[in-house]
């Protein structure tokens, strides 16, 4: 801690140790509210990465052996230590990334959720006895840990992602070297000390801090890694499945997304829209299941857009630790100007604002385009801000035709009473998530989360991790 400025510095965790950067390096990391310096965090060379996967592999041979007793213990008191430092990590999410409260407590009640089911996970590791074609044989399988597995996670959820992807891989008996968005590196170093005390043993939880840009080949392009999970842009998780298959390094990768929702006009707009809203405001659209496409019949089209520019326009944006506050500040100056050039590029080209379009400080108004063409940035490209277009149809088939016109497929949904209608866009969307009369954001700790096509490759959740950082070993035995 400097005394002066009361700014903390923060350090790698490396084989059970605070430590320095190898060079003594550090950077700045910045409060998206106003980009006033929130802290230093030591700034990670290829050497550190070594050190932290070199720990990692030589914690996997005992770590790999501990009961399902040992590490759900540990588990459920990192749940625990999780509940004692509750201000702690929402404050942190507050200023370091810029959550909304009831979005950080929001993150902090699912974080806490995905602990216990990691904890749950430990006594589901189990293989099958498998009928043999040789007599007096007994063929089973069992399930044993991949051993190393790198995890990077996002700016925009970093607790929920920590908490799900370090505690399935460690419930499972592998060992972790973690790289968090460098906006987000306070959050993982206050998980870490919750882990170290927590009694885990040493290097089986390794956290990394620097520029994923520098650092992140060091990680997943080591040949003692032997699974790497990362969640974040799909031009970075293109690299990064690149470098994975040329050294065979199984992967899962949650990518971008351009999720459509579909409103039909048999929906009960009193209960879709705020559920509408949800989908693209929360986190001031900062998320890869926001959705960014709403496809509209055209007898409630204009009613639509009416109740939508009405929410948008009463959507709160005052003191981030005020629960009536629901937009955040976009993270970096870099994604500011990404969001406003979506607009401007839309405007120019002849859309027309029904809501918002301009940014207050670093905050970008709930933003509705309407007469949005395929020429605009918009329509196909992620935002990842507060901003959706809304496009008019003229019948369901119109409506899913379109939503399947992306590269993405991470989630959707659909308003609708036809139940053989809301089946039908269930079954044929092309999405690895879809949601019937529900917001396209949600997550639980065991589902199948997870997109298609550009917004990655396979799934996270207890039992999708579970098939992910096992492998499965056959063995017989001659009675």
């Amino acid at each position: 801690m400097d005394a002066k400025t009361d700014i903390k510095t923060l350090q790698h965790f490396i084989g059970g140790n605070w430590v320095d950067a190898d060079d003594g390096g550090t950077f700045e990391v910045l409060n998206p509210l106003d980009d006033s310096l929130y802290c230093h965090a030591a700034k990670g060379t290829g050497n550190d990465m070594r050190k932290a996967v070199s720990a990692a592999k030589s914690a996997c041979a005992t770590f790999r052996d501990t009961t399902p007793t040992q590490r759900e213990r540990w588990l459920l008191r990192v749940a625990e230590l999780m509940e004692d430092r509750q201000k702690e990590l929402v404050d942190c999410l507050i200023d370091e990334i810029g959550s909304p409260v009831q979005k950080a407590m929001f993150e902090f009640n699912k974080g806490l959720t995905m602990i216990r089911a990691a904890a749950g996970l430990c006594r589901q590791v189990r293989g099958e006895t498998i009928p043999s074609d040789r007599p007096g044989t007994m063929s089973m399988s069992i399930r044993e840990p991949l051993g190393v597995v790198a995890v990077i996670t996002p700016f925009n959820v970093p607790l929920i992602k920590t908490t799900r992807l370090v505690a399935n891989a460690l419930a499972l008996g592998n060992t972790v070297v973690h790289l968090p968005s460098e906006m987000a590196p306070h959050l993982t170093v206050i998980f870490a000390e919750i882990i170290a005390e927590a009694g885990i043993s040493a290097g089986a939880y390794n956290v990394v801090t620097g520029l994923g840009v520098e650092i992140g080949d060091d990680l997943t392009g080591h040949t003692d890694v032997d699974f790497v999970t990362f969640t974040g842009s799909t031009v970075v998780g293109q690299h990064i499945n690149e470098i994975c298959a040329k050294n065979k390094t199984p992967s899962t990768l949650e990518l971008g997304g351009k999720s459509p929702t579909v409103v039909l006009a048999d929906a009960d707009l009193d209960k879709a829209m705020p559920l509408v809203a949800r989908s693209i405001f929360m986190f001031g659209g900062q998320a890869c299941i926001g959705s960014s496409r709403f496809y509209v019949e055209h007898p409630i089209f204009d009613e639509f857009v009416k109740r939508f520019s009405a929410i948008a326009g009463k959507v709160g944006m005052g003191d981030l630790r005020d629960p009536d506050t629901v937009i955040a500040p976009i993270i970096s100056d870099r994604q500011r100007q990404r969001v406003k050039d979506h607009i401007a590029d839309a405007i120019a080209n002849g859309a027309t604002v029904a809501a918002g379009g301009e940014f207050e400080g670093n905050r970008c108004q709930p933003t509705l385009l309407t007469g949005v063409t395929e020429k605009m940035t918009v329509c196909k490209t992620e935002t990842f801000g507060p901003v959706t277009a809304i496009y008019p149809v003229d019948s369901y088939e119109e409506a899913l035709e379109k939503a399947n016109d992306t590269v993405y497929g991470l989630s959707s949904a659909i308003f609708t009473k036809n139940i053989d209608r809301a089946f039908h866009f269930a079954r044929n969307i092309d999405a690895g998530m879809c949601h019937i009369n529900g917001p396209t954001i949600h997550d639980e700790a065991h589902v199948p989360f997870g997109g298609n096509g550009e917004s990655g490759v396979g799934r996270e959740g207890t039992d999708a991790d579970m098939e992910a950082m096992t492998e499965l070993k056959w063995v017989t035995v001659q009675l």
